[in-house]
């Protein structure tokens, strides 16, 4: 198994990636050669079922695009099937303690260093090295989401294993009582932003965060290296109320 998603992290290098909640193959088919380094399949607020994403990363194979899976939970039962059907890592959502990022580690790894029972069935169909390879090259990278995360980052980003933090705004705001929209004129708001960025810089590990196309420049600029920008519904709708408008119609 080799990763290059990872690599880049590594690396230091920014990775654009896209939400993909949409369950069809030929979203993932599409998007994976448009140029973006990863699809986010969200199976946490998206409709997606193990077998409609085994299919959607099977559509993006002989791509440079590497498929990343968000579950439901920090489960390791989850998990565990998310990458047998092939993902290439996972970003876990609401991990707000060092023990809750230990779980995530170990979900993901094989013995000793983890807990993952073997049995990679597509994941290691056509790869005789996939056991010897998938603890060094399975990228996990958890969310920060709440007060309580940010209060706890250093020693999240403290664990082996974690690879990178990625902010969701809208429940990082909602969290701290600011709502939905996020209030991105709020200096309090905004203060967790730089808190993350000052804790990964510590730590040597990227973060990340979703973007919309009104945010994405703002996170670049900001320092922010793993980072999704829109999701496939929004490209989805806004493309079809440009055509709307350019032929002088629009939704009411």
């Amino acid at each position: 198994m080799k990763n290059t998603l990872k690599e880049k992290v590594k690396k230091g290098e920014v990775v654009i990636g896209t939400f993909v909640g949409l369950g069809h193959l030929d979203i993932t088919e599409m998007f994976s050669r448009l140029g973006f380094d990863w699809l986010l399949l969200d199976a946490e607020h998206g409709p997606l079922s193990l077998e409609t994403m085994q299919q959607m990363m099977q559509s993006m194979n002989g791509t440079d695009c590497t498929p990343i899976v968000r579950p439901q939970w920090n489960d390791p039962v989850q998990i565990k099937r998310i990458l047998d059907i092939g993902a290439y890592g996972v970003l876990i959502p609401w991990v707000n303690s060092k023990e809750e990022a230990e779980n995530a580690v170990k979900a993901c790894k094989y013995p000793p260093e983890g807990i993952r029972g073997f049995g990679p069935r597509r994941a290691g169909m056509f790869d005789p090295k996939y056991f010897e390879t998938a603890n060094e090259e399975i990228l996990i990278a958890v969310q920060i989401e709440t007060e309580t995360a940010l209060r706890n980052l250093d020693e999240i980003l403290s664990v082996p294993g974690i690879d990178a933090c990625y902010i969701g705004p809208y429940d990082l705001s909602c969290s701290l009582g600011f709502g939905v929209p996020p209030k991105w004129d709020n200096p309090q708001y905004l203060a967790a932003f730089d808190r993350t960025l000052e804790a990964t810089e510590k730590h040597g590990k990227p973060a990340g965060m979703f973007a919309t196309l009104d945010t994405i420049e703002w996170a670049l600029n900001k320092g922010f290296r793993f980072n999704t920008v829109g999701d496939a519904d929004t490209f989805l709708r806004q493309g079809a109320k440009m055509a709307l408008a350019k032929a002088g119609r629009g939704a009411a």
